[in-house]
């Protein structure tokens, strides 16, 4: 029927918004007729089955189970949205603690149940961590092992549109790296509005300054505006980023990757990045010298939450990463 391949593609967490937004995308793009969804919430997880069902997609091998084992047993690509949100009386470190096991667990059920799986995305928040957590429990190595960070650069990208009023894909080189959320570093150096360099736009400091903002607070306008936490466009990227890896259109916004070069140390961050069947490839990123100092404090963040898990016993030292992972 034309599909990508065969493999089997298992998406955790598919009785939410995301994730059963992310199996009628693959579907939809016809990435693989062998579709696995996995929750721990069966009422939730059969009623978006009946849904993918009831649309009928030709040559669809859908199934679903609440067992890890049925789940990863034997997939070669898997995306995860399986963490779980913040509630009414969590802190943060209720909420980091909770996710990073999930993701200890997770990665723990790759390396037992599929690692010959070719790649895996994490999606599920802080992303940043969860996936640093996955992809040292997992065995796998850091080509293998992605997380979402389009995401930012897409708000960047949506932003100066709006801005310009211009298509959207007319905006290009708008981009940023480092970290997810408020810390992360938007740079502008490479950006074209149309083809014009955004430094030849008449473009004023308390502008650029309200774009960022909007870029970094997008998210919670999506709330904001829609009383729940985005689904659609974090569902879209993450399927685009497997998609990728299992040799289809190159995904070439930013991903969030293992880095370990030397200028910046076992952590997970975004970085001009290449998804493609052979799987991330990252460079370093070119910018300004203030541009480049944002992208410094940005690791510096990271690297303050990652030695947080650290103490508070999520992870071993780093220094006994590659006992636990040698491929790091």
């Amino acid at each position: 029927m034309g599909f990508l391949t065969n493999d089997k593609l298992t998406i955790v967490g598919a009785a939410g918004m995301i994730g059963s937004n992310m199996a009628q995308t693959a579907m939809m793009l016809k990435l693989t007729p062998n579709l696995c969804l996995y929750d721990v919430y069966e009422p939730g997880l059969k009623g978006v089955v009946a849904e993918m069902n009831h649309c009928a997609f030709p040559g669809a091998n859908i199934t679903w189970t609440t067992d890890p084992a049925v789940a990863f047993k034997d997939a070669k690509y898997i995306i995860s949205s399986g963490g779980a949100p913040r509630k009414a009386g969590m802190t943060r470190e209720d909420l980091l603690k909770g996710n990073c096991q999930i993701a200890e667990d997770f990665g723990k059920n790759v390396k037992q149940y599929c690692p010959d799986v070719k790649h895996v995305v994490v999606i599920f928040n802080p992303a940043d961590l969860t996936g640093l957590v996955v992809l040292l429990h997992s065995g796998l190595k850091p080509s293998q092992v992605t997380t979402l960070a389009a995401l930012d650069s897409t708000r960047l990208q949506t932003e100066l549109a709006a801005h310009f009023g211009v298509q959207q894909c007319k905006v290009t080189g708008a981009h940023t790296y480092g970290g997810h959320g408020e810390a992360m570093a938007v740079f502008a150096s490479a950006v074209k509005i149309d083809g014009t360099p955004l430094a030849e736009k008449d473009l004023s400091a308390e502008e650029w300054e309200t774009i960022k903002h909007d870029t970094v607070q997008g998210g919670s306008k999506i709330i904001e505006l829609r009383g729940r936490s985005s689904f659609q466009s974090p569902a879209y990227n993450a399927v685009k980023m497997i998609e990728a890896a299992m040799g289809g259109e190159t995904f070439t916004w930013p991903a969030g990757t293992y880095v370990n070069d030397g200028k910046f140390q076992n952590v997970m961050m975004a970085m001009p990045t290449v998804i493609d069947a052979t799987g991330v490839h990252f460079t370093e990123p070119e910018g300004t010298p203030e541009e480049l100092a944002g992208l410094q404090a940005s690791y510096e963040h990271l690297c303050k939450m990652r030695d947080e898990i650290v103490e508070l016993g999520i992870v071993p030292p780093v220094k006994d990463w590659k006992t636990v992972n040698p491929n790091l």
